[in-house]
């Protein structure tokens, strides 16, 4: 090499580029990166871009720098971060320069820690049980990395910080930008108009509609597949059975028991959800066509009518009772299917004598399983009659109602395609417990500061928003924006997804905590720290429709599960020097071991805030009362609530069960509830056995699968947080 190729090589370097390309040094590079990237600061910021002079001036800084390392070769991401750092210290006199900052910032995990996810033993907690232990899961944790740093650099610093911090938690930041959270669709689009699994009809086949019932039962199975790459929460279907029932008509009941069959292991044999794992699925069933319904045109087989639904009374009956012998008996090895999510209606039309027999059947399966949800609308703030509605995803509620509707009827028959569509936006849970500690006993600032984190909330909703106005405009969601065209009039149908329609979620984590550092007590130690609670709701539904009028905005108050919340919440406090003295007393959990392992920098720890309104897992208290104290919080959450009942060794009568849900159904405010009933699978003979063990009842292996009701679904407990999993062994299962 020749004296003056080093000097070269010293004074201008070959630049190692991301795209993978090797080229020589080029300060315009940098000038023409500055001018196209921070393009961005003014639609996400309101920031006017950075001048060419501006750019030239950075750039001309950052490659002395570089040309004084005398570097032969030197990356591109080292490039960006000089740049990043004359931004960074230019924003001391010049805010605009943070902003600029932020938008050059690479987003991205260190190798080590992507290793670490390839091979399943990440440090971080499992935010998703459903999330499986395969290629595809880490393939999903890497991009998730990346666009979770993505959204939160293109937020103001204000609000990415209070997730960070833990004042709030933006659920499925991972998709934020992307696509709406859940959606429960209305089948009789798909039955009228075909299906398009692309949304446009030019990548994949698309399908008339169906004719017969198995091609319908397929459809069901193929529309959740082509949701669930649009939508980053929960698919379901309303009135599932009663808009299947006119392709029953006929069959006999084995050939009606197959195609249950056939539905179960369809939705729990694909894993082609997100990250390579199930599609997160719940169907609303009836043991009959519900009053609302019983003079509606069907829509089936590409028509409408001339039958009506309360036709198909006895075809509704026939695949409920096909449905439950299905689950009854599980899976070849015994399990328990656990999606799709069975969510029984108890509506004054069912709760009759004649229906009992059907209602057994139910509560034989949460006898052997637990695993049916029971949405009731007898109280009276459900609403009964005077609209549609759904519980979706683990617990939230969704609902259209008559008035001040002038569109419900003519979706209620179908009029010109119109259909229901129910779903929410976004979720973004608050921490009460931290509201408690910085507030300190005093209501009125207790309530103040529920309204700065609501506030900020919003800004987040309207963020999402824009991103989605985006993504709508250019057409990234074509599933739900699909319109098919109408084979009789030639026309285009309505798009499947009304937009406007859908719902941003507020949720609330950790009130039993807040009402303890509040009053000094928990929900079952004493009514003042339940009415604190009862309050604070109170103010914040006031204020939510204040914000609702002011925004646009559909918005609604909700508990939302928390799978990973709940332990990050109680982490975020404990990490937190302001907080931690006060978070020891309170969390839940093994707080010496979360101490050791956080000290370690570890973030999967057991320790956990009660779920939303709950009252705590382990409390000793008998099922009556706790209900007793958990009921009031559902009127006041029109987004959603659960209640759970945590079932023991002693729990495998049907009759009691049914028993039980009469009562609860008829003499409480509960709207949605659920038998949870833990389980043990030995990996050795296949046998599923109730209850928690640590070896196999039948052949004595200790090689042996736990599961049990994370949040709102049925899962392995080993692809549980530490948090859960500490919780699951904290429920107090009280004898029925």
């Amino acid at each position: 090499m020749e004296p003056n190729e080093l000097v070269f090589q010293k004074t201008q370097p070959m630049v190692r580029r991301s795209d993978g390309f090797i080229v020589p040094w080029s300060r315009d590079a940098i000038v023409k990166q500055l001018l196209t990237e921070t393009k961005l600061a003014k639609e996400f910021y309101d920031v006017k871009p950075i001048g060419k002079e501006e750019a030239e001036q950075i750039a001309i800084e950052v490659e002395d720098k570089i040309l004084n390392l005398g570097l032969g070769f030197i990356s591109g991401p080292l490039i960006r971060e000089l740049v990043n750092n004359v931004l960074l210290d230019k924003s001391k006199e010049t805010p605009e320069y943070a902003v600029y900052r932020n938008i050059l910032t690479r987003v991205g995990a260190p190798v080590y820690d992507a290793y670490l996810i390839d091979i399943g033993a990440g440090y971080k907690a499992k935010e998703n049980a459903n999330l499986q232990p395969n290629a595809e899961t880490a393939h999903k944790r890497k991009a998730d990395w990346v666009s979770g740093e993505e959204y939160l650099l293109l937020m103001p610093p204000k609000l990415a910080d209070s997730h960070l911090a833990g004042d709030l938690h933006i659920h499925d930041l991972e998709y934020f930008g992307t696509r709406p959270f859940c959606q429960d669709w209305d089948l009789r689009y798909f039955f009228y108009y075909g299906l398009m699994p692309d949304g446009l009809g030019t990548r994949t086949s698309v399908a008339g509609p169906a004719k017969h019932a198995e091609v319908a039962i397929l459809h069901t199975a193929k529309i959740l597949a082509s949701a669930q790459t649009n939508f980053a929460g929960g698919e379901g279907f309303y009135n599932f059975l009663v808009f299947l029932a006119p392709y029953i008509r006929g069959l006999s009941y084995e050939r009606v028991k197959q195609l249950m069959q056939m539905m179960f292991f369809e939705y729990t044999q694909a894993y082609v959800a997100r990250g390579g794992q199930l599609v997160f699925s719940n169907i609303q069933v009836q043991p009959g066509v519900p009053e609302l319904w019983r003079n509606v045109p069907i829509v089936a087989k590409g028509r409408i009518g001339p039958d009506v639904y309360g036709d198909y009374e006895d075809e509704v009956r026939l695949s409920f009772k096909a449905l439950y012998d299905v689950a009854y008996k599980g899976d070849y090895w015994g399990k328990p299917f656990n999606f799709p999510k069975l969510e029984n209606v108890i509506s004054p039309e069912f709760f009759k004598p004649e229906y009992d027999e059907l209602w057994l059947d139910v509560h034989r399966t949460v006898a052997k399983f637990g695993t049916p949800y029971f949405d009731n609308m007898l109280p009276a703030y459900r609403g009964y009659g005077k609209g549609v509605s759904c519980y979706q995803c683990c617990a939230y509620c969704f609902v259209e109602t008559r008035e001040g509707n002038p569109e419900f009827e003519n979706k209620l028959n179908f009029v010109d395609g119109k259909h229901f569509t129910m779903g929410g936006w976004q979720v973004i849970s608050l921490n009460l417990p931290r509201m408690a500690y910085k507030t300190n006993g005093d209501d009125s600032k207790l309530f103040e500061e529920s309204r700065r984190l609501m506030d900020y909330a919003v800004e987040i909703f309207k963020i999402k928003k824009k991103w989605m106005n985006i993504i709508l405009k250019r057409n990234r969601i074509p599933f739900a924006t699909q319109r098919p065209m109408d084979p009789k009039t030639g026309q285009r149908g309505p798009p499947a997804v009304d937009f406007d329609g859908l719902v941003f979620t507020m949720g609330l984590v950790g009130g039993n905590e807040m009402a303890q550092w509040h009053t000094g007590y928990q929900f079952h130690e004493d009514p003042e720290a339940v009415k604190i609670l009862v309050k604070l709701i109170l103010e914040m539904q006031k204020y939510r429709k204040e914000l609702q009028e002011k925004s646009g905005l559909n918005l609604a108050l909700a508990r939302t599960p928390a799978e990973s919340t709940a332990q990050r919440f109680a982490i975020a406090d404990l990490l937190n020097d302001n907080y931690r003295d006060k978070a020891e007393q309170l969390v839940k959990g093994d707080l010496d071991e979360a101490k050791f392992a956080l000290a370690d920098g570890k973030t999967d720890v057991p320790v956990y805030y009660s779920n939303g309104t709950h009252v705590s897992v382990g409390a000793k208290m008998n099922l009556i009362d706790r209900i007793d104290i958990e009921q009031k919080f559902f009127p006041l959450l029109s987004g959603g609530d659960m209640l759970h009942v945590w079932l023991g060794e002693n729990s495998s009568d049907p009759e009691a069960l049914y028993k039980l849900t009469q009562r609860i159904a008829t003499r409480t405010n509960v709207g949605y509830y659920a038998y949870t009933k833990d389980l043990t699978i030995c990996n050795s003979c296949g046998k599923v056995t109730p209850n928690i063990n640590e070896t196999c009842p039948h052949c004595k292996s200790s090689d042996v699968e736990w599961w049990s009701r994370v949040t709102g679904y049925y899962q392995a407990v080993s692809g549980w947080n530490k948090g859960k999993m500490k919780e699951l062994k904290d429920r107090y299962r009280a004898p029925l």
